[in-house]
């Protein structure tokens, strides 16, 4: 095959020599599940933040902690209306003479008390204890107890509910390829990557970002992070079936420069979102993930997962993350496009042109040969989808464990013979 040439596997190493000899390896900025890999330390008045919003608070802690002051509130505010009441019935003496007319029927110690609060907050009302109009105060605390456990009740509903319907559940619902893959299309090289619904109910409406975020450390441990943003080609997107998103390397992208060798030892994260509106309830949503250098592949292509049957369209989701080897030269876009640009234009003949004797035709130069073959290699590969019937058996992709998930069978284009391999 020519050297320009060449179809990469994920699991094959580049060798790469740089200036400064082995890179460490560093944190990712954002994880593969989305949440970012930032810590806050020193935050002034952290804790005043988080008391001034403890609606917030309460969302995002975890189902453990929440349970667990939740049930303390139920129980702090159950004891502490018990030992009022204790206090007005020992002030009152129900506890010392048993013959008088009391404050609360049946209220003669501690445990009674305790029984005689969790009773009122929780509106039991077994008809053993009750009040008594010989007391204000205790008709006072009664009416407080009453007005409180309305407002933790409602707290709490409150809570579970927004915490059920939180945005992080339904993003895991939507996910998107393990890797990102570099390939041509419409001759063009393009940065691709796959995003999927796994829900029935899909989304109203989408758009997919994507930037490439570079972090520096100078000597001094200064950090600098940042941002540059990728143009996508179709932003807006209604996520009915997987849809590959892809950003054309073109002159103004972050990658118009990079070759393989370049991406094998270059320092940056690809972070894609999908910010979207569900269907059924009507939020907004959004999903991230990242990239790391190593998990964009060069040379490869998503394998077709949509099947069209005469009802409907199926989709098999098991061919999500699954790709292909295909031909893709592994010199930088600028490049390719620059040897696009110095192909010679086709030479249509005449339609009726004279008879020429094969002795007195010339030989082709081998400069032109030459030209010939440079012009069937830049050629993109070409991918087809098939129409299969309901009564045939769907094809099966048969993997190899070596390359984790990717086919070991290559697809030439129809133009690049044997002999030019």
């Amino acid at each position: 095959m020519h050297k320009q040439y060449t179809s990469v596997s994920p699991t094959e190493d580049v060798s790469v020599k740089t200036e400064n000899g082995p890179q460490p390896k560093k944190r990712r900025y954002i994880r593969k599940e989305g949440s970012c890999n930032v810590v806050f330390r020193h935050v002034p008045e952290e804790w005043l933040l988080f008391v001034t919003d403890i609606f917030t608070t309460l969302v995002e802690i975890r189902w453990r902690v929440m349970f667990l002051i939740f049930a303390l509130s139920y129980i702090l505010s159950w004891l502490f209306f018990g030992i009022q009441y204790w206090v007005i019935a020992l002030a009152h003496g129900d506890i010392q003479n048993h013959t008088n007319e009391p404050c609360m029927y049946q209220v003669r110690s501690f445990t009674a008390a305790f029984l005689f609060s969790l009773e009122t907050q929780t509106t039991i009302g077994y008809g053993f204890r009750g009040m008594s109009e010989n007391c204000m105060i205790a008709i006072i605390v009664v009416t407080i107890q009453d007005v409180i456990s309305c407002f933790i009740d409602t707290f709490v509903i409150g809570i579970v509910v927004a915490k059920m319907a939180s945005a992080r559940k339904r993003a895991q619902t939507v996910g998107f390829s393990n890797s990102a893959v570099i390939n041509l299309r419409d001759g063009y090289l393009c940065l691709s990557w796959r995003v999927g619904d796994f829900r029935r109910h899909h989304l109203v409406e989408g758009t997919a970002l994507a930037q490439i975020v570079r972090s520096t450390v100078h000597a001094t441990g200064k950090l600098d992070v940042t941002y540059e943003d990728l143009l996508i080609q179709q932003r807006d997107i209604t996520l009915v079936t997987p849809t590959t998103i892809s950003h054309r390397i073109e002159p103004g992208s972050p990658l118009f420069k990079m070759s393989l060798a370049d991406l094998r030892k270059s320092d940056f994260e690809l972070v894609v979102s999908f910010t979207y509106t569900d269907d059924s309830t009507g939020m907004l949503h959004q999903t991230r993930t990242s990239y790391t250098p190593a998990e964009i592949l060069w040379g490869q292509l998503f394998q077709e997962m949509i099947r069209v049957s005469r009802r409907n369209y199926r989709v098999d989701y098991t061919l999500f993350n699954h790709t292909a080897k295909v031909l893709v030269p592994e010199v930088s876009a600028e490049e390719y496009e620059h040897k696009k640009q110095l192909r010679p234009s086709p030479r249509h003949s005449p339609r009726h042109s004279p008879r020429i004797s094969p002795r007195s035709s010339p030989r082709p130069s081998p400069r032109l040969h030459r030209q010939n073959h440079e012009e069937k290699l830049l050629k993109p590969p070409k991918v087809t989808v098939e129409l299969v019937n309901d009564s045939r058996p769907e094809p099966t992709v048969s993997t190899s464990k070596a390359d984790g998930g990717h086919q070991n069978t290559l697809t030439l284009p129809n133009d690049i013979t044997s002999s030019e391999i």
